[in-house]
């Protein structure tokens, strides 16, 4: 892009020197991140020009003024230097990448030289400052044999890759991980259609990336000296290939904490939909100020622990060897309450070890940041100490967190114990640790002492008592006469400033004191960075280690974690049983409606088996059908990341994946009503379910007519009956209970509720009791809900005919529906005396 283009600015004249400097900076930026912000900096302030300065100021809200000269005029907007971090805050959260260029130079008379020092870009961004505790993570996708997906947390150095055979399974993961910043392959990008329902499910920043196979390959080989066995498709090694080249240019060729790729396999972990994750609100609630199941779940000390559990809940185990193994270790620490106590003590002392150790691994660290690491290094040593008698998982927890005292005793060594933010800050090295660096901090001592020493020895001298030596960073050190002394000034002081009531002077001798004592501490300054660099570059050698002992402590933090909490509510190791088998659960609660009603949560059963795979529930609204489905599935999936479970007792097989419809929901930017969105996830589910899933369905059938509704929602039914999976369906279908004596495996239960004629209300039970519901009472709740008097008792009276009605309308269909040539002499019998029985009944 040439000048003009970038500066937008009037006149034909040359531009000024910085002006040029700036424009090829920007081109150079834009060649690797076309739509990039560079803040260029300008003594105090980083300055943005031309159509930068128009975005700036739109985005950042600060004012659009003008560069000008003789000869040209541009916009202009800018930031001071103090507001860098809350201005690139605001860009990064708006998906914008910025490049800093820093003045790497004093100014001068001549043109200052900078440097783009920083590349940042919502999903590669490093800096403590920049990243929130949770995952950061930049994702690349590919398309070959299906879907490829790659993902890489820069922060931490996780890097993971994925393949799937559905475009849904691949929109599902993305969900989990909540990229920050997402690299398409061109196949997906160039696809105007794709691109649209991509923006729409996922609205974060897209950037484009090199996908080429070949260069992958070489990409994989820079950062790893090898392209693994694992990335067996074409697909795989485009996108972790596009993601590590991204990184690479965003890091500035630096990617040393990035030390393995991990290939997971979808099929390995608990299936769970992104309708499932929203459904049972694990990450997000559906209301504003709503609670999450993480925000219950999180008792974790550390940011790595609150990552570790995220990980967990996004993806809960299939292997019940695993299962146990977490189970057992939460049991360990619920049993000795003293060395919960202890663990989690520690636990609040430590600080982001990885995060700390990606740092290291890219020497990149503060000297803060390697004292914090010491600080964290030196915990554990404690921790282990707590675990010596510890087995199983805590014991495998254990032997992780060794190995690691020689840097622990080198940072102390070198560092000061309270090091400032940065290097040229100067006293971050401790005394007696580098020779050459104490020899010239005591000769510069030397020379500061003669300055302490020396106004005393010059009053002394002169005779003038008020004498003083001083000094700022205009003059340097100087000697202070008062206007009363002036008289008695001695010949050899050489006057350097006249003020209102004072005179300030110099000596040879001052100057060349300051001119040694400046000479001594940049010689010290530049000895303090190279032995800082030494000894950061020391530790990057530790980074496996490092990142072997940050999980370890992650994983020690979750399992401490969720042992409080099930210590703190009374929740119980649930039985592992294989699946397929039976599901019991005793007086069950749903953790986050229970800490919302402050410990009044009505607790229900649940079974589910070989004789019962299918609950039907009915009950009116408002009675708790929801929170009853819920509360089954978010004890299913607590059990399988390894939890206790909120119930009296628990047995729980291992299910292949959770599927859940509940609640209503459109999608407008799609075009999609309530009810094609729920018609699409309910295909889903009936595409995916198996007899090892857990299937929780909440009134399949709004949003259209009633019949039809009802149709939909016993063919979805019957269907899930036949394929063996433990299911709970809720509906206000009351014709569906008749299927109870049809199916075998099919219960009605139904949610307890009373009318209570006299008081003119309705009393809910929230007690899930054998049988189905009378009636569902929705002109009651309607009343409840304040709909005017004269409305709900017309609504009853319509009700009422419309009951009539529809008897009358459920017979003629029922006898419609039979097979007359294939009727047994008795089945007509029974079918009489059914019809009979609900007549007389009202049902």
């Amino acid at each position: 892009m040439v000048a003009a283009q970038v500066l937008k600015g009037t006149g034909s004249g040359a531009l000024p020197p910085m002006l040029e400097q700036y424009v090829r900076m920007r081109d150079e930026v834009a060649a690797q991140l076309p739509h990039a912000i560079l803040l260029f900096q300008v003594g105090d302030f980083y300055e943005t020009f031309g159509e930068d300065a128009e975005r700036a100021a739109r985005m950042l809200g600060i004012a659009l003024t003008h560069k000008s000269s003789r000869d040209f005029s541009t916009p202009m907007a800018g930031v001071p230097l103090r507001a860098l971090d809350q201005n690139v805050e605001r860009l990064l959260a708006a998906g914008v990448c910025v490049a800093v260029a820093d003045q790497v130079e004093e100014a001068g008379s001549g043109l200052v030289e900078r440097k783009v020092t920083h590349l940042l870009t919502p999903g590669t961004v490093t800096e403590e400052r920049h990243l929130s505790a949770d995952e950061n993570y930049l994702a690349a996708v590919a398309t070959g044999d299906g879907y490829a997906l790659a993902l890489l947390d820069v922060s931490t150095g996780e890097f993971r890759c994925a393949a799937f055979h559905t475009r849904s399974a691949l929109y599902d993961e993305l969900a989990r991980c909540r990229a920050r910043e997402v690299l398409l392959a061109p196949e997906m990008s160039g696809n105007a259609a794709l691109l649209a329902d991509f923006q729409t499910r996922f609205p974060v920043m897209l950037s484009p990336a090199n996908f080429d196979e070949a260069v992958g390959r070489a990409e994989l080989r820079a950062v790893l000296s090898e392209v693994p066995g694992s990335l067996n498709s074409a697909a795989l090694v485009r996108a972790c290939g596009a993601v590590l080249g991204y990184a690479r240019l965003t890091q500035q060729g630096r990617l040393e904490m990035v030390r393995r790729v991990v290939r997971f396999e979808p099929g390995a972990h608990m299936r769970l939909s992104d309708a499932a994750v929203r459904a049972l609100e694990l990450f997000v609630p559906q209301s504003p100020q709503g609670v999450t199941l993480m925000d219950v779940l999180c008792q974790t000390r550390t940011a790595g622990g609150k990552r570790r559990l995220r990980a967990w809940l996004r993806a809960p185990l299939l292997d019940d060897l695993s299962i146990r193994a977490r189970l057992g270790g939460v049991e360990a620490l619920t049993r000795a309450p003293d060395l919960r106590g202890g663990v989690r003590s520690l636990l609040y002392r430590a600080h982001d070890l990885e995060r700390l150790a990606a740092r290291v691994a890219t020497r990149r660290a503060t000297p803060r940041e390697v004292a914090a690491l010491a600080r964290t290094l030196d915990l554990l040593p404690e921790v282990v100490a707590l675990l010596a008698a510890q087995d199983g998982l805590l014991g495998t927890v254990r032997a992780r967190l060794g190995g690691l005292p020689e840097v622990v005793t080198r940072i102390r060594a070198a560092l000061v114990d309270d090091p400032p933010i940065r290097v040229g800050d100067g006293g971050l090295i401790r005394d007696g640790f580098h020779e050459e660096l104490d020899g010239l901090r005591r000769e510069a001592l030397g020379h500061r002492e003669w300055l302490a020493h020396l106004e005393l020895s010059e009053r002394e001298r002169t005779g003038i008592g008020s004498l003083k030596v001083g000094y700022n960073n205009v003059f340097g050190y100087y000697l202070e006469v008062t206007g009363a002394h002036l008289g008695k000034v001695p010949a050899d002081y050489r006057q350097i400033a006249t003020l209102k009531d004072r005179a300030r002077f110099t000596r040879p001798d001052l100057r060349e004191r300051e001119r040694e004592i400046a000479r001594l501490e940049a010689a010290a300054g530049r000895l303090e960075l190279e032995v800082f660099t030494e000894l950061r570059d020391s530790l990057a050698a530790h980074a496996e280690a490092l990142g072997e002992a940050a999980g370890a402590l992650s994983d020690l933090d979750v399992l401490a974690g969720l042992a409080e909490l099930a210590t703190e509510h009374g929740w119980v190791r649930p039985v592992t049983r294989a699946a397929g088998e039976d599901a019991r659960l005793t007086q069950a609660r749903h953790p986050v409606v229970e800490g919302a009603t402050g410990g009044r949560f009505v607790p229900n059963d649940a079974d589910l088996g070989r004789g019962r795979h299918v609950l039907l529930l009915t009950g009116p609204n408002m009675a708790g059908k929801s929170t009853y489905l819920r509360t089954v599935a978010i004890c299913a999936l607590l059990h399988q990341i390894g939890s206790f479970v909120p119930a009296v007792s628990a047995e729980l097989p291992i299910y292949d994946a959770v599927h859940t419809r509940i609640g209503a929901s459109d999608d407008l930017a799609g075009g999609r009503s309530t009810f094609m969105v729920e018609m699409s996830e309910l295909a889903g589910i009936l595409h995916g379910a198996t007899a090892r899933s857990l299937v929780i369905l909440d009134e399949v059938g709004r949003g259209t007519s009633t019949l039809d509704g009802l149709a939909i929602a016993q063919a979805a039914l019957e269907h899930l009956h036949a394929t063996g999976a433990h299911t709970l369906f809720a509906t206000h279908y009351f014709e569906l209970t008749r299927l109870e004596g049809d199916y075998p495996g099919l219960v009605n239960l139904h949610v307890a509720a009373e009318e209570d004629e006299a008081a003119g209300g309705l009393t809910f039970y929230h007690q899930v009791v054998p049988g189905a519901a009378r009636q569902s009472y929705g002109v009651e709740v309607a009343r409840l809900a304040g709909l005017p008097a004269p409305v709900t008792g017309r609504a009853a009276r319509l009700l009422g005919a419309l009951n009539t009605q529809g008897d009358d309308a459920r017979l003629r269909r029922d006898l419609a529906a039979l097979d007359l040539g294939r009727l047994t002499p008795l089945e007509a019998l029974e079918l009489l005396h059914r019809w009979q029985r609900g007549l007389l009944s009202g049902e």
